[in-house]
């Protein structure tokens, strides 16, 4: 008679790790300014509806005031300038006047095709606009499918630009270190949030912010998105 063989216990495979990015460099995108032209029209459909909520501004302040920003920040300012508190469902009497404009006149900022056909690195898109208008005017471009899986909102951190919340949130979610991104921003706001973070910002001067407000150490300053490949690659050789 022989021994019964002894029950043997499978040892339980290691967790997997997670998926490994393919570069350990990744190229964080603004989208208004830097992917789509949006703030030329939303600025002057901005005048247009503040001065019928009774709070005028003119394009510059505007600019000055909410570009870079979230929409929540563009709502507080409104309403502490009436000193009151908008009304409920007030957009929907403006939201069309957008759409309506995007649809007739937006494009792809001047470059930033031929650019993107230039990077070779992984790239996401991190925005201080919901993931309704990103895809929106992501969509009536033609990029929406170059980042479609990775477009990060300002919707999902507790605090907006110039706070660093998004970008970091983007790069942990891809799995990047901030000090391997490189952010690309057309506003300061956004190049403070990128500096905020540790990440390395190239601001593109070739919008409605002036160059002044955008230089500053640390940052890479071009006027043309078809330098953006470039410029990338010198700061990633490193």
């Amino acid at each position: 008679m022989t021994d019964a063989p002894a029950t043997l216990t499978a040892t339980p495979p290691p967790d997997p790790e997670p998926p490994q990015p393919a570069s350990d460099w990744l190229v964080v995108l603004d989208c208004d300014g830097v992917l789509v032209d949006t703030e030329p029209l939303s600025i002057a459909v901005d005048v247009a509806v503040l001065a019928d909520l009774g709070v005028p501004m003119t394009a510059q302040e505007v600019t000055d005031v909410f570009v870079g920003r979230t929409h929540d920040y563009w709502v507080s300012v409104v309403e502490g300038r009436l000193g009151a508190a908008l009304p409920e469902g007030w957009e929907d009497d403006y939201q069309h006047l957008y759409e309506a404009t995007y649809r007739d006149h937006l494009r792809a900022v001047d470059g930033i095709v031929e650019a993107l056909d230039d990077i070779t690195l992984p790239t996401c898109v991190a925005s201080s606009g919901g993931h309704d208008k990103i895809a929106f005017t992501l969509g009536l471009t033609g990029l929406w499918a170059r980042f479609e899986g990775r477009v990060f909102s300002a919707s999902e951190v507790a605090h907006g630009k110039p706070a660093p919340d998004l970008f970091l949130h983007a790069a942990r979610s891809l799995g990047h270190k901030p000090a391997r991104c490189v952010v690309v921003e057309d506003s300061a706001s956004g190049v403070q949030a990128a500096l905020r973070a540790g990440m390395t910002p190239i601001a593109y001067a070739g919008g409605v912010t002036p160059r002044a407000k955008l230089e500053r150490p640390g940052v890479t300053v071009i006027d043309d998105m078809r330098d953006l490949p470039r410029e990338i690659a010198r700061i990633t050789a490193c």
